[in-house]
C-alpha cells in the first residue's frame, strides 16, 4: 500500500511538472505573436499617421488583378469620391481635410539601369502618393523623393543595387541611366530586414521611382495596390468607402489595421490549407505576403497554445472540484458538527450561569 501511494504521489507531481512546462511553452507562443503582430511597419501607417491626435484612424489596401487596368484617372477620381465621403460624415473642417486622410499607389515592373560602371535590368518599383510614410524604409544616405516634388528625376535604390552599379552607398546626386534616359540618385535604402520580408521579396535589387516618370518611360499606366489611411469616426468606415467607391475591378480590399487581432487571426484557422490557392489573378506585393505570412504563423502559435493551455486548465478545474468536494465534505463532516457542539455547549454555559445566578439570589 505504501508503495502504490509512493507512486501516486510520484504521478502526481510529474504530471503537475508537465503542466508547469506546458504553461511556460503557452506564455512562449503568447510573446511569439505579439513580437510577431509588431514586426511589420508596412502594416501600422494608420498608427504612425494618427500620432496623438486622439482620431481613429484606418488603414486599407486595394490590389488589382493583372487581368484589369487601374490608371493614375481612376486614383484620381477617387480621390473625390473620398472627399465627397469624408463631407457626407462631417469630417471636414473649414472645407479641408487635411490630416485626415493620406494615400499612395504602386506598380512592379522591370527596367535597364546604366551607371559608369556597369548595367543590369532589374524590379522597378513605381509609386506615388506618400508612399514612404506606408513604408518607411530606412535611409543609407540621401532622402525621400514625393508626389509634391516638381521634378520626377529622382529615383532611389536599393543597398544591393546601389553596390552592383557603383561599388557603395553614398550616392545622392549620382548621375544613372534608366532605359536610356539620365536620373539622378536621390538616396539607398536598406530593404527590411524581418525574416518574413526578406523571405517574400524574391527579387535581387530593386530601383523605386516615381510612377509618373515610369509611365513616361514604358507607357504602362496600370496601378497594382493602392494603399490608404482614412479617418474613422465609425467602424467599418474606411473599408466601407473602399469597397463603395474604388474601382476594384474584381480586386480585393485588405484591412490592414486590427489584422493581427484575435478574432481575425481565429477566422485565418480554418484556410490555413487553402490560403495559397489563388484565382483572382491577383499578384501580391511582397509586403502584403509578408504580412500573410504572419497571419498564418500567428494561427499555428494560437493553435499550439490552445493545446499547451488545455491540460493545465483541465486539472486545474479537476483539483478545484476535488477541493470543493472535500471542502463541502469536510464541512458536512466535520467543522458543522464541532461548530454545532460549540454552539450547545456555549448555551449550556450560559443557562449555567444563570441558574447559578439566580440561585445565589435565592439563597440570599
Amino acid at each position: 500500500m505504501m508503495r502504490i501511494g509512493r507512486y501516486n504521489f510520484t504521478k502526481r507531481v510529474l504530471w503537475l511538472g508537465c503542466c508547469a512546462l506546458m504553461l511556460i511553452l503557452a506564455l512562449v507562443c503568447v510573446l511569439g505573436i505579439h513580437s510577431l503582430t509588431h514586426r511589420l511597419d508596412s502594416q501600422r501607417a494608420a498608427e504612425r499617421w494618427s500620432g496623438e491626435s486622439g482620431q481613429s484612424f484606418s488603414q486599407v489596401s486595394c490590389f488589382i488583378p493583372g487581368t484589369a487596368t487601374v490608371t493614375r484617372s481612376d486614383i484620381y477620381g477617387f480621390r473625390y469620391k473620398l472627399l465627397d465621403a469624408l463631407h457626407t460624415a462631417a469630417l471636414d473642417t473649414q472645407d479641408s481635410t487635411d490630416g485626415l486622410w493620406v494615400d499612395a499607389w504602386s506598380r512592379e515592373g522591370k527596367v535597364k539601369l546604366s551607371s559608369s560602371r556597369t548595367s543590369a535590368d532589374v524590379s522597378a518599383v513605381a509609386v506615388d502618393g506618400e508612399y514612404f510614410n506606408f513604408h518607411p524604409l530606412r535611409l543609407l544616405s540621401g532622402s525621400y523623393f514625393r508626389e509634391s516634388d516638381l521634378m520626377k528625376d529622382k529615383v532611389l535604390l536599393d543597398e544591393e543595387l546601389a553596390w552592383l552599379l557603383f561599388g557603395g552607398t553614398e550616392l545622392e546626386g549620382m548621375a544613372i541611366r534608366v532605359n536610356g534616359q539620365d536620373f539622378l540618385v536621390g538616396g539607398v535604402v536598406e530593404r527590411e530586414q524581418d525574416a518574413e520580408s526578406r523571405r517574400a521579396y524574391t527579387e535581387s535589387a530593386s530601383v523605386y521611382m516615381s510612377y509618373d516618370a515610369y509611365v513616361s518611360l514604358t507607357g504602362d499606366d496600370r496601378v497594382d495596390c493602392y494603399e490608404l489611411v482614412l479617418a474613422e469616426p465609425v467602424r467599418g468606415f474606411a473599408r466601407q468607402t473602399a469597397e463603395a467607391s474604388f474601382p476594384l475591378k474584381g480586386g480585393e480590399v485588405v484591412v490592414n489595421t486590427g489584422r493581427y487581432t484575435l478574432p481575425r487571426i481565429l477566422s485565418h484557422i480554418p484556410k490555413l490549407g487553402s490560403r495559397a490557392i489563388q484565382s483572382s489573378g491577383i499578384r501580391y506585393p511582397y509586403w502584403e505576403n509578408a504580412a500573410r505570412m504572419i497571419e498564418d504563423y500567428c494561427a499555428i502559435l494560437l493553435i499550439a497554445m490552445t493545446a499547451f493551455l488545455l491540460p493545465p486548465l483541465i486539472t486545474g478545474v479537476v483539483y478545484l472540484v476535488r477541493l470543493l468536494r472535500y471542502g463541502r465534505e469536510t464541512l458536512v463532516e466535520s467543522i458543522l458538527p464541532r461548530v454545532a457542539d460549540d454552539v450547545s455547549e456555549a448555551v449550556r454555559v450560559r443557562q449555567r450561569r444563570r441558574w447559578e445566578k439566580r440561585q445565589g439570589r435565592h439563597d440570599r
